[in-house]
């Protein structure tokens, strides 16, 4: 299985869309009433806390990865290696 970078913007809004349909499946089966209105809070808050969720990761993921790409420049540059001739 191919591995791949977590991104909790996706996890949270996608929580936050099932605890929706969860909570409009339970209102069409009768078990209890959830006003229509609802979703008009539940689906604005979750998405705002999806983006604030994926501008963290983002900035988790920026600066671990400008950390260890200096960390790599520890070697000579590679234009120095001598292979170019001078004309």
């Amino acid at each position: 299985m191919l591995r791949h970078e977590f991104q909790p913007g996706k996890l949270v809004a996608g929580v936050v869309l099932a605890a929706a349909g969860v909570a409009y499946a339970g209102d069409a089966t009768r078990s209890w009433q959830v006003e229509w209105f609802l979703a008009i809070p539940l689906i604005c808050g979750g998405l705002f806390l999806a983006a604030v969720a994926a501008a963290v990761g983002y900035g988790i993921r920026r600066r671990r990865s400008r950390s260890s790409a200096s960390a790599e420049k520890v070697g000579a540059p590679a234009s120095t290696n001598g292979s170019q001739a001078i004309k």
